[in-house]
């Protein structure tokens, strides 16, 4: 029998955490855990989670994988975590949390977002230092609103880190930040690869923002070793190296096999993205182009549009629908839902850029206003929104041979059929839909046994073949007619 390599693959996201036990050697995933975590919701757009329950989820998570794939925990050799991006962690000079995390799409920052990037010369002022457009979701403008409404916790800060970076804190005891995720703070440049410590000054003089970053590893250096009390606590090796992580598109890439240009990854989730691999930051002149990068030593240019699985499932809870049902009603209408278009902007939207927006329909008459058109325009919406994103990418140059999907909407045939027509471009599902704990899994496997990034991601990352889909010719041009339907209705915005 081959001596197995163990990894684990730890993904933080808003719902729940993922875990899954990966064997390097052989490239097969043996074991997969998850748990919940519950949402703190406020009127005024908050978003927030407390930080227990990531501890709480990730031990859960960690045991039921360990569990499923039947191994010892003390053989497993590393340990990566992928968390969701742009979350703002506050410690103490104790280590303690000071507050509840904001997240990702917490937008009850936008009035101090706005202050800054009025103060960086608006979108192109801040694209031309930073490489990015700050946005409301960003990092930067939690710190600001910290300081205005919570002086009294502002004082205390003596750790700024993002989600994955607090949970390696909590494995190593040590305080660092890993490029890709840094580079979703906003006070991050991407093309230098370097904090814009200017920023935080501008936001509190003192120089304590400055003071409280944490120090950057590259994407293959690992943490530390994890702490005697946690590796006891998750039941395993107490010699298990702590590897960089990152954010979780950027191990998503990784579990992608995205990290050389050519592929896309498309994640149909409750946001949807889009990101490829880029050797050169090119930054676009678009400001819904965030060109972070990426956790392999490149850039990662990304879109991500607020609504997608979060748009169809209202649709399908109004018409009482389980996912069988809501996709044969998708199949039954046919391309253009009879005239009928759906704009999905239930949350606001980031592309395109519309953070004011509202969900509408249009075209409807006596005749096409049915269930089975409904259904469909919300899934035809929702993709020409990555539609949109999609074309922005190509304008900076990124080819695409094929798309790897992945997330919830994936599973469909029919909604990856509606992907590949309407991108023009043959679609794959990759075997392990946890796309990002997998990353996470390879990084580890990557910074602790010297093997390349490259020849990993060959070994563990397999696409289905089952699910490969080409682009249909007469469906390619319909869909051209319905998304240029689609950008007519969006101009009136």
């Amino acid at each position: 029998m081959t001596q197995q390599n163990l990894f684990l693959g730890i993904d933080c996201g808003t719902q729940g955490t993922k875990a899954i036990v990966l064997d390097a050697s052989s490239g097969k995933v043996l074991g997969l855990g998850a748990a919940a975590h519950t949402l703190i919701s406020g009127a005024n757009g908050r978003r927030e989670q407390h930080t227990q329950e990531w501890l709480d989820a990730f031990t859960e998570a960690t045991h039921r994988a360990l569990q499923q794939a039947g191994v010892d925990g003390q053989d497993i050799l590393g340990i990566g975590v992928s968390g969701q991006q742009h979350g703002l962690v506050l410690l103490d000079d104790q280590g303690q949390v000071l507050r509840p995390a904001k997240l990702w799409c917490d937008t009850e920052t936008a009035p101090e977002n706005d202050r800054l990037l009025q103060h960086l010369g608006g979108e192109s002022g801040s694209l031309e230092r930073l490489g990015v457009a700050i946005a409301p979701g960003y990092t930067v403008s939690k710190l600001l609103w910290t300081r205005e409404q919570h002086p009294d916790i502002f004082k205390q800060i003596a750790h700024i880190l993002l989600p994955h970076d607090y949970l390696n804190y909590w494995l190593t005891g040590r305080a660092v930040a890993e490029y890709g995720d840094a580079s979703g703070t906003g006070y991050f440049n991407v093309r230098s690869r370097d904090w814009d410590v200017a920023l935080l000054k501008h936001i509190d003089p003192s120089g304590r923002l400055e003071q409280a970053l944490p120090q950057l590893i590259e994407a293959d250096q690992t943490v530390g070793s994890i702490l005697p009390a946690i590796a006891e606590r998750l039941g395993i090796n107490p010699n298990a190296i702590v590897a960089s992580g990152g954010g979780d598109n950027m191990m998503g890439a990784i579990g992608t096999g995205n990290i050389a240009p050519g592929v896309i990854t498309m994640s149909l989730g409750s946001s949807g993205t889009v990101y490829a691999f880029s050797d050169q930051p090119n930054v676009s002149p678009q400001a819904s182009v965030a060109t972070f990068c990426s956790s392999s030593g490149g850039w990662l240019p990304l879109i991500c549009t607020m609504n997608l699985t979060n748009a169809t499932g209202v649709i399908r809870e109004l018409f009482e629908l389980d996912l069988n049902a809501f996709n044969s009603l998708v199949e039954q209408a046919p391309i253009g839902a009879d005239g009928v278009s759906m704009l999905p902007f239930l949350n606001g939207e980031r592309v395109p850029a519309l953070p004011h927006a509202t969900g509408s329909l249009h075209g409807l008459t006596m005749t096409n206003l049915t269930r089975a058109n409904l259904c469909r325009a919300v899934v035809e919406g929702t993709t020409f929104g990555l539609r949109y994103g999609l074309d922005l990418l190509r304008q900076t140059g990124l080819q695409s041979q094929s798309i790897r999907l992945i997330g919830g909407g994936s599973k469909s045939p029919v909604w990856r059929q509606m992907v590949a027509d309407i991108m023009n471009t043959e679609v794959i599902c990759t075997e392990q839909s946890e796309a990002a704990a997998l990353g996470a899994a390879i990084q580890a496997a990557w910074s602790q046994s010297g093997e390349s990034l490259a020849s990993l991601c060959d070994k563990c990352v397999s696409v289905d073949p089952a699910s490969r889909t080409l682009p249909v010719a007469a469906h390619v041009s319909a869909y051209q007619l319905a998304y240029e339907r689609y950008q007519q209705h969006v101009a009136t915005f």
